[in-house]
């Protein structure tokens, strides 16, 4: 077998190739230009979509939805999904939340893989910070080790063996996505 018949002639490949790019040449030319379109592509979400968007990803229960749903601006939830009180629900309303096994941390996780002091919530303004206070088996965010993370809705915290998720304000979200 020559080269030829294997992949065709050279003649016949520069002829396609043209007529193909000819044809692209006029597909091209028949597509808007893009500054036409600009304004339409802005696409808004509403506060329903974005609790549903939340429960997709990380099975949240129709009461935790109503729960995520009544959020107030500047709030925020975790939620257990992993750990000895799964399903438990933790409101985050102050500038400091404190989580560890001493039981006057405001989130109270009574487990030996909990440090006493082990890590703290912070907020700043209607954003949420998590922070190690220097734990023993450390703190996640999304999987990894972390000293300090800002949080975003339906990430995964996880304090000893207890994983949490981590759901924003709704208004919040549509305040944010409105900019």
């Amino acid at each position: 077998m020559t080269d030829n018949e294997d992949h065709g002639t050279a003649d016949g490949n520069d002829a396609e190739a043209q007529a193909d790019g000819a044809n692209a040449t006029q597909h091209i030319d028949r597509l808007p230009a893009p500054e036409q379109h600009r304004d339409d592509a802005t696409v808004t979400y509403g506060d329903e979509f974005a609790a549903q968007l939340a429960a997709l990803d990380n099975d949240a229960s129709p009461e935790e939805l109503d729960a995520i749903a009544a959020l107030p601006s500047g709030s925020a939830l975790l939620v257990v999904r992993r750990g000895p009180n799964a399903g438990a629900r933790f409101l985050l309303d102050a500038d400091l939340t404190t989580v560890g096994r001493h039981p006057e941390a405001d989130i109270f996780l009574d487990d030996v893989t909990v440090s006493r002091r082990h890590a703290e919530f912070l907020r700043h303004g209607t954003a949420f910070e998590v922070k190690d206070l220097g734990s023993l088996n450390g703190t996640y965010f999304d999987g990894v080790r972390i000293d300090t993370a800002l949080l975003s809705d339906g990430a995964e915290v996880q304090v000893g063996k207890f994983r949490l998720t981590f759901y924003a304000s709704r208004l919040d979200l549509a305040h944010l996505a409105g900019r």
